[in-house]
């Protein structure tokens, strides 16, 4: 498993991920040219991987930027296992699964994954668990059959996930830090439902600014519609960075 604490997350890497959610490929090219030397990684969700096919990654790859591929796979282990040896090929920096797919499932995925980079003779993909969506309330959970409080259920997802093997997980800001002190430091946390406060929710529940997410310990922080939506997105991007640590620069 990769290991990265929270200081290599926070310091010499950016944590400002952007949310390609956009359903052409002019518009995610328009993105990456003009958020290049703001952020490293781009988020491909299955909005854009379905308008545009695989070929956007290679795309993304060309303009200079780093691949989020977050398709949340959700299969039994065999189709989720195969899917992760093209992942590998497709030569992205992380992509994501859901930790709802059981143990095996998890466990299947990350054996693959790293196996299939080392015969490849490539930098192995971060593997992320999906614990609860930051779409959903305790009202909604509940609805779904789980009684349990969503940190406690966020929580025993990320150490499921660990145990599987995975690097790390997509949680909200708000449980953060029952994560860390559950599981650590070792693990990546990557966190959605992140708004700045001059932005609206939209159909976020779960949320925090980007800087108290970052004080709480997130590695990775995801940002779409505040900047994607704004007239000015570089300008909305270096707010995002200068509150969460000067990067703007």
């Amino acid at each position: 498993m990769v290991s990265m604490t929270r200081d290599e997350g926070r310091g010499t890497r950016n944590p400002l991920i952007l949310a390609l959610d956009v359903s052409s490929r002019e518009e995610a090219i328009r993105l990456c040219h003009a958020l290049k030397d703001k952020v490293d990684i781009f988020k491909v969700g299955l909005q854009l991987f379905l308008a545009c096919g695989p070929g956007i990654v290679h795309i993304v790859h060309a303009l200079g930027g780093k691949v989020f591929l977050d398709l949340k796979f959700f299969d039994v282990p065999n189709q989720v296992s195969n899917s992760c040896r093209e992942i590998v090929r497709m030569g992205v920096e992380m992509f994501t699964l859901h930790t709802l797919g059981g143990f095996k499932m998890m466990r299947e995925a990350a054996t693959v994954t790293r196996k299939m980079a080392t015969e490849l003779e490539v930098k192995a993909p971060i593997i992320l668990g999906v614990t609860i969506l930051t779409s959903l309330d305790q009202r909604e959970l509940q609805a779904l059959g789980t009684s349990d409080k969503i940190t406690s259920q966020v929580v025993r997802l990320a150490s499921l996930a660990k145990d599987a093997g995975l690097d790390g997980v997509v949680a909200s800001p708000l449980e953060i830090s029952a994560i860390r002190k559950a599981l650590g430091e070792d693990i990546i946390i990557v966190t959605p439902g992140v708004r700045p406060k001059w932005a609206v929710y939209g159909d976020q529940k779960r949320v925090l600014t980007p800087m108290e997410a970052i004080e709480l310990g997130a590695s990775y922080i995801v940002v779409g519609r505040p900047i994607i939506q704004s007239s000015d997105p570089v300008q909305a991007a270096s707010q995002i960075l200068m509150e969460i640590g000067g990067l703007s620069s």
